[in-house]
């Protein structure tokens, strides 16, 4: 199954393409198919995803504010423009510090 909100040869501004809601993590799709996803995420001040594991790679850039990425218990703080990878089957979570945006590229292999 193949789903992509975006076309392919337009530019998109990503930062602007997901809203904050209160008290909420708002996800949205870009592109999804059998090798890997493109989700955008707005995450509101002490939101977060917990600890879980994927199979396969995961890269989060920060588009917005600051959040922490916990990988395997070690905690590193984002801010906009960085990204850091979160390699497959190892545990890692996600906090929003403050309101905060992130495209999660998730490659499958």
């Amino acid at each position: 199954m193949e789903l992509n909100a975006f076309a392919t040869s337009t530019v998109y501004t990503l930062k602007e393409s997901v809203d904050y809601s209160i008290g909420s993590t708002v996800s949205k799709i870009i592109s999804r198919n059998e090798k890997g996803n493109l989700t955008l995420f707005a995450f509101d001040k002490g939101q977060n995803l917990s600890v879980h594991t994927a199979p396969y790679d995961a890269i989060v850039q920060v588009l917005d504010g600051i959040g922490t990425v916990i990988i395997d218990e070690k905690s590193y703080q984002l801010t906009e423009g960085q990204f850091i990878i979160m390699p497959a089957h190892i545990p890692h979570a996600i906090e929003a510090n403050e309101q905060f945006k992130m495209l999660l590229i998730m490659i499958k292999a």
